[in-house]
């Protein structure tokens, strides 16, 4: 499902921040050597993820799931002097490039990246995290949601990506389609959890922005 026609989507690109450089080469290089090329965060979504980062000013940010580095990069552009990125990725494979663009991007020495299962990694972090952002595998959105709330300071914020998930979650459930029936109840989840205020915003494929009360 399309939400904006592919003009209205070029017309609100053209006039939003521009993409940097170091981003518009490594969305090359990703769809030159990744699978799944598409998962990429993008030029739209990834100006929204790094103002508000900057708004947020944070002093620790986590992020669940890497893939090649565009969004942690987005998101470093937002951290005050001497913060850190803490980003887990499960596939080894991309380790090397995601540290390629960190390094070009100028905030290498900021992002620490981390190799495995978030849900073993998350606990073993000795951080209190100011902005959290949530992108992986869908069926375990509400395991990370848990763990990353109990590292997230009160009035930090959680960021979950793709809970729109190409309209599936307003058309008839399909049985064998465990994603979307994960995202129906975590969506529904967030709206009723006290320990959170949640708006969920039509970007891209979705994005809910829940502060942590």
């Amino acid at each position: 499902m399309h939400f904006l026609s592919p003009l209205l989507e070029n017309y609100i690109a053209q006039n939003s921040e521009s993409e940097p450089a170091v981003l518009q080469e490594l969305t090359r290089e990703t769809h030159l050597k990744v699978i799944q090329p598409r998962m990429i965060t993008g030029h739209f979504q990834g100006r929204v993820l790094s103002m508000l980062s900057k708004l947020l000013a944070p002093k620790n940010i986590l992020e669940i799931g890497t893939y090649t580095g565009y969004s942690a990069i987005c998101l470093a552009e937002g951290l005050v002097e001497y913060g850190e990125l803490h980003t887990i990725e499960v596939n080894e494979e991309l380790k090397t490039m995601q540290r390629k663009y960190f390094e070009k991007s100028g905030f290498g020495e900021q992002i620490i990246q981390h190799c495995g299962d978030a849900l073993e990694i998350i606990p073993k972090l000795e951080k209190s995290f100011d902005l959290v952002f949530i992108d992986a595998q869908k069926v375990q959105y509400d395991a990370y949601f848990e763990a990353a709330i109990k590292k997230t300071r009160t009035g930090g914020v959680i960021l979950s990506d793709n809970v729109l998930w190409s309209g599936k979650v307003v058309e008839p459930l399909v049985p064998s389609d465990k994603a979307t029936a994960s995202l129906l109840a975590y969506n529904k989840k967030l709206k009723e959890d006290s320990r959170v205020e949640t708006v969920l915003l039509p970007i891209r494929d979705g994005l809910t922005m829940s502060r942590v009360l």
